[in-house]
């Protein structure tokens, strides 16, 4: 095969190469069209990375908690620190009491796994009350007293934060190490600021792959490129505090009359048929989609097919947190976690996302997660909703814009976005591990080789 600027020029048994051009021997590996991330946020990913990682599988217990933050309290004294990850099976309901006991000189936010519930002590809630501004609606009280659990605060934690650009770059290299060459960033704050500044980002050469944003409503007439497509509208459903039903129904139409799609968070089953009752009255247009569609019982999976809607789900849940779904989710839901082969027997489009960095960033992780379906203990989850590796690595071949409709491939004339692994299919499909990935091109330039 010979690329030739950012496209694929010729394919054929006997090509020779020409003076002064470049051969790479695969050596007989694999190569694929760059893979596709269908559903993940940049940003906190990057943040994610220059963290403490505060929950399973990294901290099981609260002693280990407990011990890393008393370790942390004497470093950069008066500097913010961010954890992530948490989660109750490690010491509970944590607030600020708690963690005024194991790190009291140092500000710190730990964020709940979910990504909805940041927890801070009282240096933070401190340094917070010193900007002057009092505490969103969020903010648990408890007699009267702030307990350091604010929840849905990420954008007024942003305004009155110190300012900090994580490490895209960073990030961006990781995911290129994965194969991957595009992302869908599923943010649902995400605006014309957000547009501004990863355009910036990939003009200078830190954010690597090509970029498909959803939004709000102010991204509607941004103007897209190859590189930045402008994705759905994305409704974040919560199921203790459902929008207004008329408010959602109009939103939805109102996304559709700008030629946009919805994509609808879906986590729990009563999100699922508000999300579902809220299209069926609002109309569907093609390319509309649920997120995660976390629980899915049959009567709303038919509601879905007959709906024509796609599916982006994320199987490495069971491999991440399994064992407390097995021990959390009601028995009778537990059949119908994460779905996967049910969605395609049905004929539903099904793509795949990491929800990074909610979940492992590593597509590959994904996929084997997808055949396996296994918790950390090793118990099979509905084993008949496993897929095959050539379903699973379908999950991150769709094209950005039609997730789970059709494949890409590498032919004459496409774009040369690539990923080159080290062994063949047939070897790779037996152990799905990006630890196989050799070499990712995006628009025809390498951006990662394994040496």
């Amino acid at each position: 095969m010979r690329v030739q600027g950012t496209r694929v020029a010729e394919i054929g048994q006997e090509l020779a190469p020409k003076p002064d051009e470049a051969v790479i021997n695969a050596e007989g590996g694999c190569l694929l069209p760059a893979l596709h991330d269908h559903h993940m946020h940049l940003m906190a990913m990057a943040a994610a990375l220059d963290s403490e990682p505060c929950g399973p599988p990294e901290v099981p217990s609260e002693p280990r908690l407990a011990e890393r933050l008393r370790a942390l309290d004497t470093e950069q004294p008066g500097e913010w620190l961010r954890g992530v990850g948490y989660h109750p099976c490690v010491a509970g309901d944590i607030d600020r009491d708690w963690l005024d006991r194991h790190i009291g000189q140092r500000p710190v936010r730990i964020q709940h796994r979910g990504g909805r519930l940041w927890v801070l002590n009282s240096a933070a809630l401190e340094a917070l009350a010193a900007t002057g501004e009092s505490f969103p609606a969020g903010m648990e009280r408890r007699d009267g007293r702030p307990t350091g659990r604010l929840f849905e605060g990420d954008t007024w934690l942003r305004k009155h934060l110190p300012r900090r650009m994580p490490d895209v770059a960073s990030a961006s290299r990781k995911l290129a190490r994965y194969g991957i060459g595009g992302i869908t960033d599923t943010t649902p704050a995400n605006g014309r600021e957000q547009w501004s500044l990863f355009r910036q980002l990939q003009d200078d050469g830190a954010l690597l792959q090509r970029l498909r944003m959803m939004g709000t409503p102010e991204i509607a007439h941004c103007p897209e490129s190859a590189w930045m497509q402008r994705g759905e509208f994305k409704l974040h459903l919560l199921e203790s505090q459902l929008p207004p039903w008329d408010e959602t129904v109009s939103a939805v139409r109102t996304a559709h009359a700008n030629r946009r799609g919805v994509a609808i968070h879906c986590v729990t089953l009563t999100e699922l048929v508000y999300a579902l009752g809220v299209l069926d009255e609002a109309g569907v247009k093609p390319g509309d989609r649920i997120e995660h569609a976390s629980v899915c019982p049959p009567g709303q999976l038919e509601q879905i097919r007959t709906m024509g809607l796609r599916v982006v789900t994320q199987p490495h849940f069971l491999a991440e947190r399994g064992d407390q779904y097995i021990d959390e989710v009601e028995a009778s839901d537990q059949p119908w976690l994460y779905r996967a082969a049910a969605f395609l027997q049905a004929g539903v489009p099904l793509a795949g996302g990491s929800d990074a960095p909610f979940g492992g960033p590593d597509p590959w992780r994904v996929m084997a997660a997808a055949v396996a379906r296994t918790s950390p203990a090793g118990k099979v989850m509905s084993a008949n909703e496993a897929l095959t590796p050539e379903q699973a690595l379908a999950l991150y071949l769709s094209p950005p814009d039609q997730p789970g409709v059709g494949q890409r491939c590498i032919a004459e004339g496409v774009t040369a976005d690539l990923c080159l692994l080290d062994c063949n299919w047939e070897t790779a499909r037996n152990a799905l591990d990006s630890g196989r990935v050799r070499a990712t091109w995006i628009d025809g330039n390498q951006v990662y080789s394994s040496g």
